[in-house]
């Protein structure tokens, strides 16, 4: 059973420091969102991605796997869950949570956490499930997706839970971005057949066992054609991608 959320990262978290490395795209828009404060805190933190350099981090995380990946010199990192939070009320100056918030457990009472705990701006990365699908990918792993979509909280559920006054941002991503979402390869598609790069998507644990291999042995088949790059081979030459990322801003 996982330690916390849909994901056992005990038992698949192992690689995910290697793979889902910051994208400065988006630590660049997260640091600009938490604006001029010295304290934050990080929930379902992980291998520690996304963290300011400059501000002093308190990172929360369930799983003892994902800890033990966080690079040296990282804020200090506690067991903890987003539903309840081992801090006083209005305790840290700021509060962040990238990549996580469709693995809590109650995603209202974690989001209420975040906006009890953070005297200021709460800062929450996340996942659009409307858009997944407008992508080639969906043409060879259809489940996948409509598995996410499934997972991924609506954005305006995850602004509503935080209130304040909000703001909500597409991120781009970046052809050579570095942070292994699915949609980070939408210009690498050889990439994807990587399996250390598939096994740090948690998406695959959410799809029948065969449709993995499917994908795999497909999209090699294509690739190793040129039928992929007949059907998609514009993706190659676009320099962003405005895909799934969100950026959802809550100030008080």
């Amino acid at each position: 059973m996982a330690v916390g959320g849909d994901v056992d990262y005990e038992q698949t978290g192992a690689g995910y420091g290697a793979q889902r490395r910051p994208d400065p795209v988006l630590a660049q828009r997260i640091r600009q969102a938490l604006g001029p404060v010295r304290t934050v805190l990080n929930v379902g933190a992980g291998a520690g991605s996304y963290e300011p350099e400059d501000c002093y981090v308190l990172a929360v995380e369930p799983s003892a796997v994902m800890r033990a990946q966080r690079p040296p010199g990282a804020g200090l990192a506690i067991e903890g869950f987003a539903e309840a939070l081992p801090l006083d009320d209005d305790s840290v100056d700021a509060a962040m949570a990238v990549a996580t918030v469709h693995q809590w457990r109650d995603l209202a009472k974690g989001l209420a956490e975040l906006r009890r705990v953070a005297r200021g701006p709460v800062v929450v990365a996340a996942f659009d499930g409307s858009v997944l699908s407008q992508w080639w990918f969906n043409d060879y792993a259809p489940e996948l997706l409509a598995a996410e979509q499934r997972r991924f909280p609506d954005i305006e559920a995850i602004a509503e839970g935080l209130g304040g006054q909000i703001s909500i941002e597409t991120v781009p991503i970046a052809a050579d971005c570095v942070d292994g979402i699915t949609d980070a390869f939408f210009a690498r598609p050889e990439r994807l057949l990587d399996p250390a790069v598939r096994a740090a998507q948690s998406s695959w644990g959410f799809v029948a066992p065969e449709v993995e291999p499917r994908f795999v042995e497909t999209l090699s088949a294509d690739l190793a054609c040129g039928a992929w790059d007949a059907r998609y081979g514009h993706w190659r030459r676009m320099a962003t991608y405005d895909g799934s990322r969100r950026l959802i801003i809550s100030r008080p």
